[in-house]
């Protein structure tokens, strides 16, 4: 009897420690789950025995009771993928969706794209829910979630999808937002959805988003939610469906000599602008310095992100030092975007340093309001002795029939229609920075501006405005060399601020 006692004792402890190494291996498996989600799992057996790949599947959507775990092999998820982060926002997209097909804007049978997303957690989302026919692009693919691509190049064909979505911001970080609206235009179907998370939150930001689109699609609803991350705390989640228009519908055809009218967007931002000077000042000289302190620029009150291009124009530019360089590079609150200039120039003294300016392109010609020949004469500052490069400055131009006879350096030079180059230059969707200073050619050029229809395509104008204001050098004396008075120039102002122009004065 006492060999099968022992053989009892001995099958029993052999239990026991199998036992207690079940238990090991559960609790073990428990602190390692919890160390890598950061928080309880609530997805019943999963937390204990899935793999990684399936933990994600899991937690993605729980509590929706619509999830189907999926194979490691099909997900094919890397490692980090069982981070915090990521289960958290699969869950936020996971959540999103769902509203999205109990509202009707997708469907489970959607061909789906994610443009733009690094992660791929937003087609994991939708693939957990249901929509099984989901792909994202981003420039490094995620192995069966993401293939190369970008917003701008997708490389897929015309009407594949009936469902885009665009998310963390995709489109505000594109330097490409034209290129990039286009493709997504181009590869959803007709009436098909396109749902965008921005951060549009002023008027201004969101009418330039919804501007990029206004060839091809229409605005259904928008909604500000929380984000799931401290980059987006709150987003601005738009819809927008696809609709085949004939022509575009931006209501100006800038290809013809017509007014146009400012949109509200833009006219908001004259009513924050600083107030106007109303009386002359006896040194504008100094006024200058004073008043650039107060100037409230665009680019501080508003977003700028959703916009093209950004340019800036400096008519009259004179040498690189005398604004672009000096206050433009240095001063102009710019959000972090790359501006193109031009600097149109007549005088030749000042064309050679600009061969060295790099995102400058020189216009070497006088703006005006047609083409042709033009003259100009050279003038000092008075008092000046010496003819120095820093004190030179062209006289107003004049065509070249109606020449007069006075003194000092006549040159000729070629003039341009300004308002046609501008139409051919930029477009709606640009963000255009103008700064003139045109020795009192302002008044023949703005009016050309408005009778064109090339006004709408400027955002911020900084405008110096010529009148026979009093000298530094003669104390007492006004300037013999314009005919209009200061309050003609305020009438200028008020008249650009009226339609709309967010104007500035300059000295």
């Amino acid at each position: 009897m006492e060999p099968t006692v022992g053989k009892h004792g001995s099958l029993r402890n052999v239990l026991v420690r199998l036992l207690l190494f079940g238990v090991f291996v559960v609790i073990f498996r428990f602190a390692y789950v919890i160390t890598i989600a950061g928080e309880n799992c609530n997805v019943g057996d999963f937390c204990f025995f899935s793999s990684p790949a399936k933990i994600n599947a899991a937690v993605a959507g729980s509590g929706s009771g619509a999830l189907s775990v999926r194979s490691s092999a099909e997900l094919s998820t890397p490692e980090h993928h069982a981070s915090k982060e990521w289960i958290t926002g699969v869950r936020f997209y996971s959540s999103l969706f769902q509203n999205m097909i109990a509202t009707g804007d997708l469907s489970r049978k959607a061909k789906s794209l994610c443009v733009d997303t690094p992660t791929g957690r937003d087609v994991l989302a939708l693939k957990e829910i249901g929509v099984e026919d989901a792909v994202g692009i981003s420039k490094k693919a995620v192995k069966s979630l993401v293939k190369s691509g970008e917003g701008h190049r997708i490389p897929f064909g015309n009407n594949t999808f009936d469902f885009v979505f665009s998310g963390e911001g995709g489109l505000e970080r594109t330097t490409k937002a034209s290129e990039f609206a286009s493709e997504i235009a181009r590869t959803l179907k007709p009436k098909g959805f396109a749902v965008f998370h921005v951060n549009a939150k002023d008027s201004y930001s969101y009418n330039s988003f919804v501007d990029l689109f206004r060839f091809c699609c229409e605005v259904v609803k928008f909604h500000d939610i929380h984000g799931f991350d401290s980059s987006m705390p709150v987003i601005r989640e738009i819809f927008m469906k696809k609709i085949d228009y004939r022509k575009s519908d931006s209501g100006i055809d800038l290809n013809r000599n017509q007014k146009c009218s400012v949109a509200g967007y833009k006219r908001e931002l004259v009513k924050n602008a600083e107030d106007l000077i109303v009386e002359e000042p006896l040194k504008p000289w100094i006024t200058l310095k004073k008043n650039v302190k107060n100037i409230k620029y665009a680019p501080s009150m508003v977003d700028i992100s959703f916009k093209n291009r950004y340019v800036y124009v400096d008519v009259g530019a004179r040498s690189y030092g005398s604004s672009i360089g000096s206050w433009f590079k240095k001063q102009y609150p710019k959000q972090n975007k790359t501006f193109h200039v031009y600097a149109i120039e007549a005088d030749k003294t000042f064309h050679q340093e600009y061969a060295t300016k790099k995102g400058i392109t020189l216009l070497p010609y006088a703006a005006w309001v047609r083409n042709e020949s033009l003259v100009f004469e050279i003038n000092n500052d008075p008092g000046d002795k010496k003819k120095e490069k820093a004190g030179r400055g062209m006289g107003r131009i004049q065509p070249l029939v109606s020449q007069g006879g006075a003194g000092g350096g006549v040159q000729t030079t070629q003039g341009f229609d300004f308002a046609e180059w501008l139409k051919n230059s930029v477009t709606m969707n640009d963000f255009v920075v103008m700064k003139m200073d045109v020795e009192g050619t302002e008044f023949d050029l703005i009016p050309r501006l408005f009778e064109t229809g090339a006004i709408c395509l400027i955002d911020e104008i900084f405008l110096e405005c010529h009148y026979n204001r009093w000298q530094r050098c003669c104390p007492g004396q006004r300037s013999p060399k314009y005919e209009k008075t200061y309050d003609q120039c305020l009438q200028l102002f008020n008249s650009l601020r009226q339609s709309g122009v967010l104007v500035h004065q300059w000295f």
